[in-house]
């Protein structure tokens, strides 16, 4: 499978503060192994094209609420930081990260569209996946797979869709947007009980949750996948599937409490891709969301990769 990287040096200028764990350290990390390795050189794409706020603050209003949407704008410091949770701030620069976010969303689809490669990872920040329709929150300001999902919608009139989102945080966000609408399926798994809490708020006939105890391993994850998660595809038969990809499920991550290793990742990103490709032609896009040990994080993305590659 042909992949693209997609990154911008944009997304480093977003940052809540000195010992925040979301921070540019996250994609300096991926970006380091990666020339180490040699993927970095195999897959980057040059983020060459620009996009002008409207447009992309028209596919934001479509999955957010406009009192969201200006309340960023307005909240936007032009100084140090302002708060949006206890967990989520905004300096002068994190909305412009947010936008050019979306941009590498735009043109991973735009490049899968024209045939340039099969699939995409997009390692940008802030992450999205906590972002509700009228709430930023958990590190997160826009939910960019729902963004990506309207995108496809507007570009080639895509019906129908599937996002997977592997993190130790459940995807509220995702869930939020898309609980009423059935062209969407949403698969999560999380620890739990854990951050957000809001899990129940959200139960409809195309979102399903995959709860996973503290100290699980992998394999519980793979066992609920192929019982769960396979069914739901064959009846959703998506066109694209999107994956919010996560990866503080790691052993070492100091936000989790579950007990992955780099390697589970290969093991879990082959069985979706395996899943998934005769059911949208290797039409995937994934997204970082978490993962906070740098040394975890990339190394686990690097499996996610490979597993692309394979």
């Amino acid at each position: 499978m042909k992949l693209a990287f997609l990154t911008d040096e944009a997304c480093l200028s977003h940052e809540m503060g000195i010992g925040h764990p979301e921070a540019p350290a996250r994609l300096l990390a991926i970006n380091q192994h990666l020339t180490e390795t040699g993927l970095l050189a195999d897959f980057l794409v040059p983020a060459t094209t620009l996009r002008d706020d409207k447009t992309i603050e028209a596919l934001w209003a479509e999955v957010h609420s406009v009192e969201l949407l200006e309340s960023l704008i307005a909240r936007s410091p032009q100084h140090g930081y302002a708060e949006i949770d206890a967990d989520t701030r905004l300096n002068c620069h994190s909305l412009r990260a947010a936008r050019t976010a979306t941009a590498m969303v735009m043109q991973a689809v735009d490049g899968i569209v024209a045939g340039d490669f099969e699939a995409a990872f997009c390692s940008v920040r802030p992450p999205g996946h906590h972002a509700e329709r009228s709430m930023a929150m958990g590190f997160c300001l826009v939910n960019q797979a729902a963004v990506a999902v309207n995108y496809l919608r507007r570009t080639c009139g895509a019906r129908s869709f599937a996002i997977l989102d592997f993190d130790v945080h459940h995807g509220n966000g995702t869930f939020d947007i898309f609980k009423d609408d059935e062209s969407v399926l949403v698969c999560s798994s999380y620890q739990h009980p854990f951050y957000p809490g809001r899990q129940s708020d959200s139960v409809a006939p195309n979102l399903v949750h995959s709860r996973l105890d503290a100290g699980s391993n992998c394999d519980i994850l793979l066992r609920l996948i192929e019982r769960n998660w396979l069914p739901a595809l064959e009846r959703q038969r998506p066109e694209w599937v999107i994956i919010s990809a996560g990866f503080d499920a790691h052993r070492d991550d100091p936000l989790g409490g579950l007990c992955w290793t780099s390697t589970d990742y290969y093991r879990l990103s082959r069985l979706l891709l395996d899943s998934v490709q005769p059911l949208c032609a290797g039409r995937v896009i994934s997204l970082l969301e978490g993962g906070y040990n740098l040394k975890a994080l990339a190394e686990s993305v690097d499996a996610h990769l490979r597993a692309f590659v394979d």
